[in-house]
């Protein structure tokens, strides 16, 4: 503590007050001056980990849908099941009766 009052007592003590207050506004300038600012930089760093978050999402649903796909591509039974169930198709000289709820 002595060593503290010392530097801001002390021969340089102006000079110090100085650095520390035109430091103290440097900082304050870089915190909130329009543009590219600290504030801009932390939500930029959000919204980009948001982002990777979806994009991870959206991986996991593509790889959910190529299983699917190839599924669906291997087994003409379910190809076909699929088909009449989403798509309400039918064999050639079947009767389709679609109910609802």
């Amino acid at each position: 503590m002595k060593k503290l009052k010392e530097i801001f007592s002390g021969k340089h003590g102006k000079f110090t007050r100085y650095a520390i207050i035109i430091t103290a506004v440097f900082f304050l300038f870089m915190l909130l001056k329009p543009g590219n600012n600290l504030i801009n930089w932390v939500r930029t760093e959000i919204e980009i980990s948001k982002q990777e978050k979806l994009i991870e999402s959206y991986r996991e649903q593509k790889r959910m849908l190529e299983d699917r796909i190839r599924f669906l591509e291997s087994d003409r039974d379910t190809l076909e099941k699929y088909a009449r169930e989403e798509f309400h198709l039918a064999a050639p000289g079947e009767d389709v009766y679609i109910l609802e709820d």
